[in-house]
């Protein structure tokens, strides 16, 4: 058994942020990243644009490859995953027997996609329906968006829309269902949901909105064809289908060892579980925001993911500050890009701003005036900067004139000082 160090459970993005991290505060003793993937940690954000285009066969975007791990002295456990917590010993035991001693563990399991509800009407597995979370989904999907191939994408989401986007633009014919009233329906206000629509719209997508799927039928010996019947009869025959309907966060081993979960696993202010000792970081987590009090909250995000990995580093080595990185996400749509900083459905009133080259940025205003959240569409060097400041307007608590936000003459700059 090695002696008792830091142990990190999942090798994703806040997983592997946390070792690194660890290492730059200082900490000199023993750092095991455990990962159930062969790779090391890469990035997924590209798995679903840059692998999904690139003219050659993709490699993983790494964070940490075998250099970096060595240069961090980080024992990095690839392919293996722990079956078991044993929080009286401070132990975790792995599928092939052996037991790692912990001074402290994070959990950064992230999530797994959720599944289609659904049975064929065979009876038989769902013929090309497939999940893009790893790196080898993407090399499976990767060589089945094929020129004139017909693509069904259930739920349009980042994840669906991001795979619609690539499926257009590799020569696929697509149609994205979605059971909800509009796309985009989590984190993303209307009016930037109406733009991405209209932008897949235009690239040839075809969507069916506002409808459920009543039944899939695979295709089988007898010479039919792959088809999915929707609520109102409607028949769609497809080659592959994508599911992206969310995701669910991985509680089993904090469930086995009895941490307290809530929409995930339970953290306070500073990211430690119910357990003093163990620590939860990322899509597996919820926790209290100070800007957003209330509920629990839990954020499936890149951004998030490697703020909290980095936070909960120093929170292992002792440090107290609550975790209060305003949320940030991102999507790429064609040449559009949208960003979100903050949490819009905390708002309640909504102020729009005209940029150059069509680009649009959205404020979302609290009853009381202050600013939750700010969203923005377009040109990616046009908005960058604009929702950075506006990021910093969110996080300092800023209650700005509206009038301000929706004049372009008024430099969001000027609204800092104010």
């Amino acid at each position: 058994m090695l002696q008792a160090g830091m142990v990190i459970i999942g090798a994703g993005e806040a997983g592997a942020r946390a070792a690194v991290e660890l290492r730059t505060l200082g900490w000199t003793g023993a750092i095991t990243l455990i990962g159930e993937e062969p790779h090391a940690p890469y990035e997924r954000p590209p798995l679903s644009k840059q692998a999904l285009l690139s003219p050659d066969a993709p490699s993983p975007t790494y964070i940490l490859d075998d250099e970096k791990l060595k240069e961090h002295d980080i024992e990095w456990i690839a392919g293996t995953p722990v079956t078991a917590i044993d929080r009286a010993h401070r132990t975790v035991r792995l599928a092939d027997g052996r037991e790692i001693a912990y001074a402290k563990l994070l959990l950064a399991t992230g999530a797994r996609p959720r599944q289609l509800p659904l049975l064929p009407m065979n009876g038989t597995p769902v013929a090309g329906a497939r999940y893009l979370r790893t790196y080898g989904d993407a090399l499976k999907l990767r060589d089945k968006l094929q020129t004139g191939k017909r693509i069904v994408i259930v739920g349009a989401g980042f994840i669906g829309l991001e795979v619609a986007s690539s499926a257009i633009e590799r020569g696929c014919k697509v149609t994205v269902v979605e059971v909800g009233p509009r796309i985009l329906m989590r984190g993303v206000p209307i009016q930037i949901a109406q733009i991405v629509e209209e932008r897949h719209r235009a690239a040839g997508v075809d969507f069916r909105i506002g409808i459920s799927i009543e039944a899939i039928h695979c295709a089988d010996s007898d010479g039919s064809v792959n088809s999915l019947t929707l609520a109102d009869g409607t028949t769609i025959e497809y080659d592959e289908m994508i599911v992206g309907i969310g995701a669910i966060p991985e509680t089993s081993l904090a469930a086995s060892c009895g941490l307290q979960l809530e929409n995930g696993i339970c953290v306070d202010e500073t990211l430690a579980t119910s357990d003093p000792s163990i620590y939860a970081a990322g899509d597996c987590c919820s926790f209290e925001h100070p800007l957003y009090p209330g509920r629990r909250i839990r954020l499936e995000a890149w951004r998030n993911a490697q703020d909290q990995g980095t936070h909960a580093a120093s929170a292992m080595l002792g440090e107290k500050a609550p975790f209060a990185s305003v949320p940030w996400f991102w999507s790429d749509q064609y040449e559009l890009t949208l960003q979100v900083a903050g949490l819009v459905d905390f708002g309640s009133e909504t102020i729009v701003r005209e940029l150059q080259d069509g680009a649009k940025l959205y404020f979302h205003l609290a009853d009381d005036g202050r600013l939750v959240a700010v969203s923005g569409i377009g040109d990616s060097v046009v908005i960058a900067k604009e929702i950075r400041i506006g990021q910093i307007l969110v996080e300092t608590g800023a209650k700005p004139v509206p009038q301000a936000l929706g004049d372009p003459d008024v430099k969001l700059k000027a609204l800092l000082r104010g």
